[in-house]
């Protein structure tokens, strides 16, 4: 596995990560523009769940390429990255089989979500976050799903309104399973040397 992780941590593959990443993000603000338009001012931080998760880790990874740690923004990436990911792929698949049908938005949302989650997952053991971090990121987390779920303010996917109950509940729990991810994966596993060159760590 060290060839991949020289590989993850070559300055070219942070480039390319950091490009597509912006990209995908400033798509997903796009995807979000008719709610956000209907949205209070108050709840605008907390409605587009993922294309925020993406614009934490771009902060990471532009602090990576210029010498520099985001500990905080390293712990809300890979937790979000995780429970955005995961949820949204969840979502597509559930849409699927309530509809009979998903266009190719649908899997295009399925294939990039995946590769939220897996980001997240690859590159936790470069990430030098603490317990405290990771604390200020549950309160993120944990709030983020109050507003979703309590002011109604989660993503709109009409065709399972009938599921919002259930689909709560999953995404608090979800919350915690990429808490306790983050944990494992970030602070209780051995760390990585992120040292950018051509040639990787």
């Amino acid at each position: 596995m060290a060839w991949l992780y020289a590989l993850l941590a070559s300055r070219s593959v942070v480039w390319l990560l950091f490009v597509v990443n912006a990209a995908g993000t400033a798509y997903g603000y796009y995807w979000y523009r008719y709610q956000l338009a209907d949205t209070p001012p108050l709840f605008l931080p907390f409605v587009p769940d993922s294309p925020t998760a993406s614009l934490f880790f771009l902060i990471v990874l532009g602090a990576w390429l210029l010498g520099r740690r985001a500990p905080l923004f390293e712990a809300l990436a890979v937790v979000t990255l995780v429970k955005y990911g995961v949820w949204a792929v969840v979502m597509n698949v559930l849409v699927w089989r309530v509809t009979g049908t998903l266009d190719w938005a649908g899997w295009l949302l399925i294939v990039s979500h995946g590769a939220m989650a897996v980001e997240g997952i690859v590159y936790a053991p470069f990430y030098r976050f603490r317990c405290s971090h990771l604390a200020l990121a549950a309160v993120w987390t944990l709030h983020n799903d109050i507003i979703d779920y309590v002011f109604g303010m989660m993503p709109r996917y009409q065709m399972l309104a009938n599921y919002a109950d259930v689909i709560g509940y999953f995404t608090f729990w979800l919350s915690i399973a990429s808490l306790a991810g983050a944990y494992w994966l970030g602070i209780r596993q051995p760390r990585r040397r992120l040292c950018l060159s051509d040639r990787g760590a």
